[in-house]
């Protein structure tokens, strides 16, 4: 059942919510044990919620929330034991515009410690497992949010975030649909920071109709978030013909490092939108090679800058001053404890990255870099409705696998979503078939503010 027709039945009074509910925790503990998709499960806040529930557009329906959003009273950890502890006195406002629209949380879903990685493997309280194949990772950064969507059969929808390729990813290894909005489109008041220049918060789903839902609630400007976008929302939910749009597919994107398999999945997709009257082109994206190299600069030196601030003192981990404790000593052992190895790896990179005398040979000429690949995405979509490319080169890895890599063949993974993210434009991860059984993603990237164009393609498809 899809989340608006969910809505529409409790509205009608033939879903009555305390009945769907405690049965729907039972089926959430058990999804829990068996994919460790949970860092936290809300069951007595969401009953708390029933009691006073707006009839908006998500009224009653079941909505998890990646951990890195700040949610009231409700541990928001960042998958991190730097903020084991941290309850959150305030929602976010994605969090405040869902619970005004009647949707109710009903839990915090498992991530890599601050979206710093490609596999939900750096969470510092549970790895997920792939709901397709317990032995294969669920991509990351927001591993929790794929697992929950594709293998709840309730109706739900999650609340991701993407800051390099953290919905795209796991909503193609789980076999979901990711939408990574315009850089602005959605509010980051109350995000925990990565790089915040490039964080978005976006929606995963089993449906394109339950994105457009989600989408329409917390999309908008907001007064808390200078950086939120002004332009009124669309129905996105209306969706049109797709006949006599364009779509580019950018050569770069089939080339070395991409499954031949996820390939062909992906051209046989583009051939049934060529079938329903959608033009095909090719187009270059020339600054593809250059994208991982300037995205790692731009986020490790933003992650150093906003991870200084978790130092024992405000809030989150704190540890008993010893008698011979100064700043710097009581900072390093609090970061020392309360860091995985990924965070501190990124921190001391970025900080490399920022120092004097090299700021300008590495942070500022990424962010150089970064301008040439906005102006190539703009040349790019000129002319095109969307451009269509996989999500990512390969079909989700086992653990095993992923154990082996170097932390650069890591990184590397994400070659196909680094470069959208930097741009900054809107990007819908597809199902398109699978291989061995394992789901593959198609990535509709658009202009600015386009959400609505590849949600009509998206829904095509």
């Amino acid at each position: 059942m899809i989340a608006s027709d969910f809505v529409r039945d409790v509205k009608a009074g033939k879903i009555k919510l305390e009945k769907f509910y405690s049965d729907f925790f039972n089926d959430l503990r058990k999804l829990d044990k068996s994919y460790d998709c949970f860092i936290n499960i809300c069951e007595e806040d969401a009953f708390k919620q029933l009691e006073n529930l707006p009839k908006g557009k998500l009224y009653g329906l079941p909505v998890s929330v990646k951990d890195a959003i700040c949610t009231k009273g409700i541990p928001t950890t960042g998958g991190s034991k730097m903020l084991e502890s941290y309850k959150p006195t305030f929602d976010a406002t994605v969090i405040k515009r869902i619970k005004a629209s009647g949707g109710v949380i009903v839990g915090k879903t498992c991530m890599d410690e601050f979206g710093l990685g490609g596999f939900s493997t750096n969470c510092a309280f549970k790895i997920p497992k792939n709901p397709n194949d317990v032995n294969r990772v669920t991509g990351g950064s927001s591993g929790g949010a794929g697992v929950v969507t594709r293998a709840l059969d309730s109706p739900h929808i999650g609340i991701a975030e993407s800051t390099g390729g953290s919905i795209t990813c796991p909503a193609a290894f789980c076999g979901v649909y990711g939408l990574t909005p315009t850089y602005g489109r959605v509010s980051r008041y109350g995000l925990l920071d990565y790089a915040s220049s490039l964080d978005k918060i976006g929606v995963m789903a089993k449906s394109v109709s339950d994105i457009s839902l989600m989408i329409s609630v917390i999309a908008g400007l907001d007064s808390n978030d200078l950086t939120s976008r002004p332009e009124p929302v669309p129905d996105y939910s209306k969706s049109v013909s797709v006949k006599g749009m364009t779509i580019g597919v950018p050569k770069e994107y089939f080339g070395e490092g991409v499954s031949k398999d996820v390939s062909d999945s992906v051209w046989r997709s583009i051939k049934k939108l060529e079938s329903q009257g959608v033009s095909v082109k090719e187009v270059s994206l020339k600054m593809t090679k250059h994208s991982l190299p300037a995205y790692y600069l731009v986020a490790m030196s933003e992650v150093s800058t906003n991870l200084a601030k978790l130092c024992g003192m405000r809030y989150g981990l704190e540890l008993p001053l010893n008698k011979d404790d100064g700043f710097n000593e009581y900072f390093s052992r609090v970061r020392a404890l309360g860091f995985g190895p990924e965070a501190k790896r990124r921190i001391i990179l970025g900080t490399y990255a920022r120092m004097s005398g090299y700021r300008s040979q590495y942070y500022l000429q990424a962010m150089k870099v970064r301008t040439l690949i906005i102006n190539d995405f703009k040349r790019a979509l000129k002319g095109v409705d969307a451009l269509v490319a996989p999500s990512m080169p390969v079909v989700a890895p086992r653990f095993d696998e992923v154990s082996k890599l170097t932390p650069l063949e890591n990184y590397k993974m994400d070659v196909l979503t680094v470069a959208p993210n930097l741009a900054g434009v809107p990007h819908l991860s597809v199902p398109c078939g699978e291989v061995r059984g394992l789901p593959v993603g198609l990535q509709l990237i658009g202009d600015y503010l386009e959400e609505k164009k590849l949600l009509d393609l998206g829904g095509a498809l």
